[in-house]
C-alpha cells in the first residue's frame, strides 16, 4: 500500500537505476536483432508516455487508462525474442538486473487518488532461447496487517519500488536481497529489505526466516522481511555498503518523544545494519562499533546525551539536516558485476 508521493526519492532512485542500465555490454545489445530493436524502440516511445501519464496525469481516469495501456504494451514488447537484453531505459519505472543477470525486476506505482498509490511489478527471467518467462507481481500490502511474519509468493507480494539488489549465497542456494521504497502513509514513508529466492519450480518466493536479531541484547523473533518507517520529510540512509559488506540504515527516534507515532521518527546520527552470516541477515545494533576500519567515517553527532536525554539544539539541527541533505541513494556508488552498455 502506498499513500502520497515522494518525487525526490523516486527521481533519485531512477537516476541510479539509469546509471546502471547505461552500461549494457555490446554483446548483450547484439542479442536483439536489428529489426526487433527497431520495433522495440517504437514500443518504448509509447511506453514512455504511458509510464509518465500513469503517475503524473492529474486526471484519475487518464492514469488508470495509461496504466492499462502500459501493461498491455509492455507485455507485448517483452514477448520480442531476446527482449531481456533491451533496457527500456526511458520508462518512468524501476528496472533492476540481478548481479548474475539471471533475471530482472520491474516495479512501479500508479496513483489511485490523493492518498493511495498501487504498486505493481514483474520479474522477467533470462531464458536460454530468448523467449519470454514473466512473473507478474500483485501487491497485497493493503490487506496485510502483519507483513513481516510470512513467506509470500507473487500473488501476495508486499509492494515496493526497488532500487538495489544484493546477491548472496548459502549452501549452494542463491539469495537476492531487494531494497525498496514505499510511500506508505500520508505522513510517513517506509523502506524495505526483502529477500527473493526461487523454488524448485523456478517460481519467485519472497521472505523466509532470514532476518535475525539473535545477537541483540534485547532478543526479537526472526522476521521474514524488515522495514523502517519514518517522517515523510525525513531523508534516511537505507542501502548496501560494499566496503563494509553490510546493509546500513539510520537509527531513528521520535523528534517529539512519541515512540508510538512512526511519522515523528527522524535519524539521530547513529546507524544500525545487517551483516550476512550463515544464510541470514544478522542485525548489528551499532554499525560503527562493528569492526570499524581505518578511513571509515564515524557516525554523526548523536541527539541523545549519555543519560539518554534529547538535546533540543542537536535535535533541531538534525531536523534541518534532514530537510537539506540530498537523498543518499543519489550518492551511493553502484558496483557493476557484469557491465553492460546501453542498447544501440
Amino acid at each position: 500500500m502506498i499513500i502520497t508521493r515522494n518525487k525526490q526519492f523516486h527521481f533519485a532512485a531512477l537516476l541510479i537505476i539509469s546509471a546502471v542500465l547505461f552500461s549494457f555490454s555490446a554483446s548483450y545489445a547484439q542479442k536483439v536483432s536489428s529489426a526487433d530493436r527497431k520495433q522495440l524502440r517504437k514500443k518504448e516511445d509509447s511506453l514512455a508516455l504511458f509510464s509518465r501519464d500513469m503517475v503524473f496525469s492529474p486526471n484519475p481516469a487518464e492514469r488508470f487508462r495509461a496504466d492499462s495501456n502500459f501493461v498491455r504494451t509492455f507485455v507485448r514488447a517483452l514477448k520480442t525474442k531476446n527482449a531481456f537484453f533491451y533496457s527500456f531505459d526511458s520508462l518512468n519505472i524501476s528496472r533492476l538486473y540481478s548481479p548474475d543477470s539471471s533475471f530482472r525486476i520491474f516495479t512501479w506505482q500508479m496513483k489511485k487518488d490523493e492518498y493511495v498509490y498501487m504498486q505493481k511489478g514483474a520479474i522477467q527471467m533470462n531464458t536460454p532461447d530468448g523467449e519470454l518467462k514473466l512473473f507478474p507481481l500483485f501487491d497485497n500490502s493493503m490487506f496485510s496487517s502483519k507483513p513481516l511474519d510470512s513467506v509470500r509468493n507473487r500473488n501476495n507480494w508486499i509492494g515496493a519500488i526497488y532500487y538495489k539488489i544484493i546477491a548472496k549465497e548459502h549452501q549452494g542456494k542463491k539469495y537476492y536481497t531487494l531494497l525498496g521504497f514505499d510511500d506508505f502513509a500520508i505522513s510517513s514513508n517506509k523502506k524495505w529489505l526483502e529477500v527473493l529466492t526461487f523454488n524448485n519450480n523456478g517460481e519467485p518466493v519472497f521472505g523466509g526466516q532470514l532476518i535475525s536479531f539473535k545477537e541483540d541484547s534485547v532478543k526479537k523473533p526472526t522476521q521474514h522481511r524488515f522495514s523502517i518507517e519514518y517522517k515523510k520529510e525525513a531523508k534516511t540512509v537505507f542501502n548496501y555498503d560494499p566496503e563494509l559488506d553490510m546493509i546500513v540504515y539510520d537509527h531513528l527516534i521520535s523528534e517529539s518523544e512519541e515512540p508510538g507515532k512512526p511519522d515523528t521518527y527522524i535519524p539521530d546520527g547513529d546507524y544500525e545494519g545487517f551483516k550476512w552470516k550463515d544464510g541470514q541477515w544478522l542485525h548489528v545494533d551499532k554499525v560503527f562499533n562493528f569492526k570499524l576500519e581505518d578511513g571509515q567515517s564515524p557516525a554523526e553527532v548523536k541527539i541523545r546525551d549519555a543519560q539518554g536525554n534529547i538535546d533540543e539544539k542537536k535535535l533541531e539541527e538534525a531536523s534541518q539536516r534532514n530537510i537539506d541533505r540530498t537523498n543518499p541513494q543519489s550518492k551511493t556508488p553502484v558496483k557493476k558485476t557484469d557491465p553492460k552498455k546501453k542498447d544501440q
